[in-house]
């Protein structure tokens, strides 16, 4: 089945559900979305609600991937909220299914994105990654390009830190 996007789908309480599921299930799957696994609905809830507030009150925007009726993808577009930026954002809290990971969902995420990003007239796109993990490489078969490191700043568990790498793709 192929991946259909909506950019800013209304925030009916079904997709607030749903997303909180999807994120708590990515997370869980060992995906880098703002937690460390283990973690509860009741622990994604309160971040989620904070990301809801920005995408229903602006200036945020919310790219959901479906597969049929069920959403599998997700990406925030981050409204930099400065004038001398308003011409790049940050992607934030991209995720895909775990199910449906190794299909090119996310790929398609982030393509459709980029596409929507030139469409909104942003030049660039940034996104932070969690260190250790590989998605480096991800980022970087899509031409990311690593401009930016900060050693040990993500503290995912005693004794384990991470370095936070920041990633641009340039759009024109």
């Amino acid at each position: 089945m192929a991946i259909r996007f909506e950019l800013d789908p209304a925030l009916t309480p079904s997709l607030r559900e749903e997303i909180v599921t999807l994120w708590t299930e990515v997370t869980n799957a060992g995906g880098a979305v703002g937690f460390v696994e283990p973690v509860t609905r009741d622990e994604v809830v309160p971040t989620a609600n904070a990301a809801f507030a920005t995408v229903e009150d602006g200036p945020d925007r919310l790219l959901a991937g479906y597969e049929g009726d069920r959403l599998v993808a997700m990406l925030i577009f981050v409204d930099n909220q400065f004038v001398l930026k308003d011409h790049w954002c940050t992607l934030k809290r991209v995720m895909v299914h775990p199910a449906c990971q190794g299909q090119g969902y996310g790929v398609a995420l982030m393509r459709e994105a980029e596409r929507l990003a030139r469409h909104l007239g942003r030049e660039a796109l940034h996104v932070t990654v969690r260190g250790g993990l590989g998605l480096e490489r991800f980022y970087a078969g899509l031409g990311y390009k690593e401009v930016g490191r900060l050693p040990g700043a993500l503290r995912v568990g005693p004794g384990d830190d991470r370095d936070e790498t920041m990633m641009w793709l340039p759009l024109r």
